[in-house]
């Protein structure tokens, strides 16, 4: 590896992490690469980054063209693929969660719902459908709160994330106020 120790320890951790994730390691170092670089990079630059064979830089990059993590760009006079992730660490965020909700969340949720579609006949199948009508409302919420989340702009976000358990006591004293106006309307 041709790197600064920095990046290069960043680079190292980033590829175990991706294994971690369910990526290949070496596309988490390419990814990790990328998203360190002061400039687009094509596959040679990152191969002689890395010390890896071009055949898995090839792959990698196309895994990460798959997932939208990295934008293909072109100079012009020069025939070469140049690689880049977004600028912005929010959009890659969001690009990331939006792909695995594809890969993992949308195939179960249709899975569970043809599960619940289908009729039952014993105990132990009626058992079985009730807890996966459970997993299919909380996927449901998680899937409706995340559509919600992700129209919201980056600062907005930024901020309702900073508030952290601060919104707890915001829902803690909506329901004082709830149970004192429904009080005082009782007694009207």
């Amino acid at each position: 590896m041709q790197l600064p120790p920095l990046v290069q320890t960043f680079v190292l951790h980033f590829g175990e992490m991706g294994s971690r994730w369910g990526i290949n390691r070496t596309v988490g170092q390419i990814y990790a690469v990328l998203f360190v670089a002061e400039r687009p990079l094509n596959a040679d630059e990152i191969v002689e980054r890395l010390g890896v064979s071009r055949s898995n830089v090839s792959m990698g990059l196309k895994e990460l063209q798959a997932w939208n993590l990295v934008r293909l760009q072109h100079r012009p006079g020069d025939r070469r693929d140049y690689f880049a992730t977004p600028e912005d660490v929010w959009q890659i965020v969001r690009t990331l969660v939006e792909e695995r909700k594809k890969r993992e969340i949308d195939p179960t949720l249709t899975i569970l719902r043809e599960l619940l579609m289908q009729r039952v006949e014993t105990d132990a199948e009626r058992h079985a459908q009730a807890r996966l009508g459970e997993m299919h409302d909380l996927f449901e919420l998680f899937t409706g709160w995340y559509d919600d989340m992700r129209r919201l702009e980056t600062d907005r976000l930024v901020q309702l994330l900073t508030l952290g358990t601060k919104v707890q006591k915001v829902l803690e004293m909506k329901d004082r106020l709830t149970r004192r106006g429904g009080r005082a309307d009782k007694g009207d």
